[in-house]
């Protein structure tokens, strides 16, 4: 329905209201099972002396928000900073030439800290994925890509390259599959997109120039070819209006993010116990509850944070880059749900949005989304976990479009257009507060274990029945209508007059 569908302003202050009370309400079941548990031994690795100040040991169970912040944050901080020096320096000295310096100093410093056998390898997948660019075939660059991606996630391929260029130092093995997973999308990005031009073929250049850019090269965001090109040759480096400003409120916020999730990990131990499964069959079903949904608030925010603090050195660089996923409390389809959204955006190019087109037809949708899931189940690398979560995510976005598909023939589409827009919004909420359990449960396995997910997903629904199974989607149902309240209100600022005279001067609202 449309987008002037408002509500009430004291029904939203009840939502509020009912979401605030039931956030502290599961917060405080999790600070309890935290404090009571803290000397387990099933929390001896995971849970450790925290700050001096604060008397309470910290859950360290994250090993990348660990490695980022923590263990290797000088390094990874040493590296970005010579990077914004470096590129600042010869971006005012030579400006044409500032995407061949910041390839030069990404390959330098990839030398450096992985050694020749490593760079050599990914230079030898830039030349075989060149080599089928020049062809202009598409589906000969998919499967070029695909089986080289395939190389280093699957055995024995990948301990075979893994033994090549892994060294001493504990980040090694993580660089290495993060450089060459990231390093293949990117060439297959550049494949993909020489095949559209018209007209020649990019260069060699243009490729390492793309790939060996520092800052995205280890970690992510993807940046599809196209867009790249485009930035880093704009020889117009102007700042918009007030953007230093933005530039450094971003920075100074991704820092006050860092320091507040590392007070709560002295209070809320929520990685730690969902590892625990004795101690989790004894919890409430409130704090089971608070436990998934925590988990996947807390994957959005290391994401929103690392990508954020990557962003913006790109940013400063005069770059576009992808922005941080749409955070797991916003979200209430499976269309919009991802955490990573570079890997989403390409995705959606060259795939989905590729194969499904305007994602209305159900075989092609089907299809779409097939080929989607398979790809990713090869970037994660292929197991049982991954293929339980490409499963049901794959089930859920088709799910969806075969209940809006039903729901919009008579004599549904005729009671919806009789209720009215508010009406409606209120029974759409009541389907997007199962759709938003089925989102957490569908992934939270992906990020604990598939014994905690069948567990939340066996004692909310069936157990709980109906006294928590009731609350718990009440609660999800406030937040839902307060989330379409928020789109509603940005969508009026990005149009102020939503209805517009349609065919022959018949008002419609968009």
């Amino acid at each position: 329905m449309g987008i002037k569908a408002a509500l009430p302003r004291y029904e939203l202050y009840l939502y509020s209201a009912v979401l605030a009370g039931a956030l502290i309400w599961a917060g405080s079941w999790i600070f309890e099972a935290s404090s009571d548990n803290v000397n387990r031994k099933a929390f001896k690795e995971s849970v450790r002396p925290g700050w001096h100040y604060f008397g309470r040991k910290m859950d360290v169970a994250d090993f990348e928000w660990v490695m980022w912040f923590s263990t290797f944050r000088n390094h990874i901080l040493f590296a970005l900073t010579g990077h914004v020096i470096f590129a600042k320096i010869f971006t005012l000295l030579a400006p044409k030439h500032r995407s061949f310096i910041f390839a030069v100093y990404g390959s330098l410093a990839v030398l450096v800290t992985m050694g020749w056998t490593f760079m050599a390898l990914v230079v030898s997948h830039c030349i075989i994925l060149y080599s089928v660019a020049l062809v202009k075939k598409k589906w000969l660059c998919f499967a070029a890509g695909l089986s080289t991606l395939a190389s280093i996630k699957l055995e024995p391929y990948n301990s075979w390259q893994e033994a090549l260029v892994t060294g001493s130092f504990d980040l090694q093995d993580i660089l290495f599959y993060g450089g060459c997973g990231f390093s293949i999308m990117r060439c297959m990005s550049f494949a993909l997109e020489n095949c559209d031009r018209k007209e020649g073929s990019y260069t060699f250049s243009d490729l390492l120039k793309y790939n060996f850019y520092l800052p995205f090269f280890f970690f992510g965001p993807i940046m599809t070819f196209d867009r790249f090109h485009a930035q880093a040759n704009n020889m117009q480096l102007t700042r918009k209006e007030r953007e230093m400003w933005n530039i450094t409120t971003k920075a100074l916020l991704h820092l006050g993010i860092i320091l507040v999730v590392d007070v709560f990990f002295h209070y809320l131990y929520i990685l730690t116990i969902p590892s625990d499964m004795k101690l989790v069959n004894k919890l409430s079903d409130w704090c089971l509850a608070g436990l998934a949904y925590s988990n996947l608030v807390y994957d959005w925010l290391k994401a929103a944070v690392m990508f954020g603090v990557i962003n913006t050195v790109a940013t400063l660089d005069h770059l576009d880059p992808p922005q941080p996923p749409k955070c797991i409390t916003m979200l209430y389809v499976f269309a919009e749900t991802h955490f990573d959204r570079g890997i989403n955006d390409w995705l959606c190019k060259y795939v989905y949005d590729y194969i499904g087109e305007n994602h209305d037809k159900i075989f092609k949708e089907l299809l779409a989304t097939v080929c989607t899931f398979a790809i990713t189940t090869l970037w994660l690398g292929p197991c049982e976990l991954v293929y339980i979560w490409s499963f049901f995510n794959c089930f859920g976005l088709n799910f969806e479009l075969w209940v809006a598909k039903f729901f919009s023939f008579p004599p549904f589409s005729i009671m919806e257009e009789a209720m009215g827009e508010a009406m409606s919004r209120r029974i759409r909420g009541v389907f997007n507060a199962a759709n938003f359990w089925a989102i957490v449960l569908y992934n939270v396995l992906s990020l604990n274990s598939l014994e905690f997910a069948k567990l939340v997903g066996r004692r909310i629904i069936f157990k709980g029945f109906p006294l928590s199974t009731l609350s718990v989607l009440l609660v999800t149902y406030c937040g839902v209508q307060l989330v379409k309240e928020r789109e509603r209100q940005q969508a009026l600022l990005e149009d102020p007059d939503p209805v517009k005279p349609v065919d022959g001067g018949k008002e419609k609202a968009e």
